[in-house]
């Protein structure tokens, strides 16, 4: 059938899917969303905070922060990452002078905050709510209280 034959069906603002175009794609199922929130998180994150640091490396400094010395298997685990990429988010932070790296027993890298990282970390800290603000500024309290409960049930990660 040639496409001058076709009978194209008018789009009526009384469907669901008008003014979506994904909703007609199907693409709202969870994985597709939990990529387009991580889209949204990722933008505010650079929004509030600007690009010199990376939410993972963010990520990386936080747990340092509240557990200086740990070791990089531990900082992967911790915030859930293979240990390869925290090896290079390592070296990236070290390179830019926000942490230090030591050889330590069993040749495992023993991982610091400088000085400077000390201060790069609590800065962004005073920003923080405004970081959670802009990501679920659509939710009422109740409603942010509600995902946060269910995402870490999702992920199988206690409340903090």
């Amino acid at each position: 059938m040639s496409t001058s034959t076709r009978t194209r069906r008018p789009a009526s603002s009384a469907t669901p899917a008008a003014g979506n175009p994904e909703a007609t794609l199907g693409l709202h199922e969870p994985g597709h969303l939990f990529r387009r929130a991580h889209q949204h998180s990722v933008s505010c994150f650079n929004e509030v905070f600007g690009r010199a640091i990376t939410p993972l490396q963010y990520a990386a400094m936080r747990i340092l922060q509240e557990h200086p010395g740990i070791d990089q298997v531990t900082l992967a685990a911790a915030i859930a990452l293979d240990t390869s990429t925290t090896a290079e988010i390592a070296v990236r932070l070290e390179r830019d002078g926000w942490i230090v790296r030591e050889v330590g027993a069993r040749r495992q890298r023993r991982l610091e905050l400088t000085e400077e990282g000390q201060r790069v970390i609590a800065q962004m800290l005073r920003s923080e709510a405004v970081l959670a603000d802009r990501i679920l500024h659509a939710l009422d309290a109740a409603e942010r209280d509600v995902l946060m409960r269910l995402m870490h049930k999702l992920l199988n990660q206690p409340l903090i």
